[in-house]
């Protein structure tokens, strides 16, 4: 990692905030956010679209290996309500891979060990020669191990599935939070015992915990402790 640049990894399980969190501090430190799990998306948006089963992990890594994958920050024309800005082979589908259906592929996809090893590559390529705020599930310790500052973000069970339940009201998606809380506890379960590259703690991690935290309070905490290392 080249020393003229400053990244940021953060992990975490679904639905601490790692999005907007991340999404803010770039835009506050001028870094480019790079949203791992929109990759993931992507891939099943792919393995959809060409009617390839998520299990058949050959020909999804084929798809992957040979498809242009772009991410930048939104810009003035696309104040939508995105986090990010995200085009597959130059098309523009920042919306077309949050729908329920595509989100339950790219969990699918996210087990398989070939189409990590492919999409990890093109996750290191992007925060070359740059400021990134990356983050995903196995970003400090597979992605950008030699982060300058990793964090570990969190929040009580009950309180990431009230928030992930808001989401899909939002999204006019019909469900219980008895429901989300036994998703949430599903997707956890699955990401922290995935063979390969299992959502984790680092032993340099900061671990924050946001259920008792503002959007804001956490964002400030984190862009004082990056402008405090990199007065250093």
């Amino acid at each position: 990692m080249g020393k003229d640049f400053f990244h940021i990894a953060i992990d975490g399980p679904v639905a601490a905030g790692k999005g907007t969190i991340s999404r803010l501090v770039s835009k506050k430190l001028k870094f480019l956010y790079v949203d791992t799990g929109a990759m993931y998306r992507m891939t099943a948006f792919l393995a959809h679209n060409n009617s390839i089963p998520y299990s058949k992990e050959n020909k999804i890594v084929e798809l992957i290996k040979h498809c242009h994958m772009e991410m930048r920050n939104p810009n003035k024309d696309e104040q939508d309500g995105r986090l990010t800005t995200v085009f597959l082979n130059e098309e523009d589908v920042s919306w077309k891979i949050r729908t329920k259906e595509i989100g339950q592929g790219a969990s699918k996809v996210a087990i398989l060990a070939e189409v990590r090893k492919v999409l990890v590559k093109k996750q290191k390529i992007i925060a070359e020669n740059k400021n990134v705020i990356m983050e995903g599930r196995d970003i400090t310790h597979k992605v950008l191990p030699e982060a300058d500052l990793k964090i570990y973000l969190t929040a009580k069970t009950e309180e990431r599935a009230k928030r992930r339940l808001l989401q899909f009201q939002q999204k006019g998606f019909g469900t219980s939070l008895e429901e989300v809380i036994d998703s949430v506890k599903r997707r956890d379960k699955r990401d922290m015992s995935r063979v390969t590259d299992p959502l984790k703690i680092v032993p340099d991690a900061w671990v924050i915990d946001t259920s008792d935290l503002s959007i804001e309070e956490v964002v400030d905490l984190i862009v004082e402790k990056v402008n405090k290392m990199r007065s250093k």
